[in-house]
């Protein structure tokens, strides 16, 4: 394990439940629910931390529980608190759709003039060729 998620500490290279932190954790989440924003709900909640690291804690899957940490919050908590972040990130304009980005095209059609000479080193060989290249298509 890389590092350990707020509201877990290692015992014998095992994750447990840290329960002081974890109704920290657990306290963020009904805090944000309740309306608060993310710095507010974390402060609120005895966690000193700044907005965007409230929101990571929001969307940290680890709490849910996986093979190696157990669950800090149940599945429908992390869902209405997400649920609830894309909403206000929707109203507050900071949903970012992806950009299409368009692919160059590459030509695979050429003409070649005739081979002639071989080279025993590839590399030569290869800039032997290319020089050769009379025409690319489209």
């Amino acid at each position: 394990m890389a590092h350990t998620p707020y509201g877990y500490r290692i015992e014998n290279g095992t994750a447990v439940i840290d329960e002081e932190k974890a109704e920290k954790v657990r306290s963020l989440n009904r805090g944000y629910l309740s309306g608060l924003s993310l710095s507010v709900a974390a402060k609120t909640a005895g966690i000193d931390a700044y907005h965007g690291t409230a929101g990571r804690m929001l969307r940290n899957e680890r709490y849910l529980g996986d093979d190696n940490y157990p669950a800090i919050i149940d599945k429908e908590t992390y869902e209405k608190a997400e649920a609830e972040r894309v909403k206000r990130a929707k109203k507050l304009g900071r949903i970012f759709e992806p950009k299409k980005e368009d692919k160059p095209t590459i030509s695979k059609k050429f003409t070649i003039g005739q081979v002639i000479q071989k080279y025993t080193n590839p590399f030569t060989q290869a800039e032997y060729v290319y020089s050769l290249i009379e025409s690319e298509g489209q």
